[in-house]
């Protein structure tokens, strides 16, 4: 958990959270997302460059799915088509946030996320996401 303390900060930040722990379960169900509506090209993309950027550490470790029969499957299956609706109901039942304002922490974890990427890299990221969600990136 230490090492992931200023990135998951700012998300429990900006997002209102109660604890390290929410910001925690909200950003990898929200990676987890992210990752499956994208190309595993562009998945990997990222990853290299969470890898270099100065908080590598701490996203680097929430963006690699911790499970390893999930994070095999998701390199061996097809992009998902993921409905807007769906990113927030996931947030919220897979991330143990009922109730929560699964906008204002998409936002922020989007916001601290792309702290991290370059602009080409950012582009490509909304280039994947889904009608509402990607316009919730762009505003991050």
């Amino acid at each position: 958990m230490e090492s992931h303390h200023p990135f998951l900060e700012k998300v429990r930040q900006k997002a209102d959270l109660k604890d390290l722990d929410e910001a925690r379960r909200a950003t990898e169900v929200l990676f987890r997302t992210m990752r499956d509506v994208m190309s595993n090209e562009a998945v990997e993309r990222v990853e290299e460059e969470l890898d270099k950027s100065p908080a590598s550490d701490e996203v680097e470790d929430l963006w690699e799915d911790t499970n390893p029969i999930v994070n095999f499957l998701s390199k061996i299956r097809p992009q998902l088509k993921i409905k807007p609706e769906n990113f927030l109901v996931r947030l919220r039942q897979e991330g143990n946030l009922p109730g929560a304002d699964a906008e204002k922490i998409i936002k922020a974890i989007f916001s601290a996320t792309k702290e991290e990427l370059s602009p080409e890299r950012m582009q490509e990221v909304a280039s994947f996401l889904p009608g509402e969600i990607a316009e919730m990136w762009e505003q991050a």
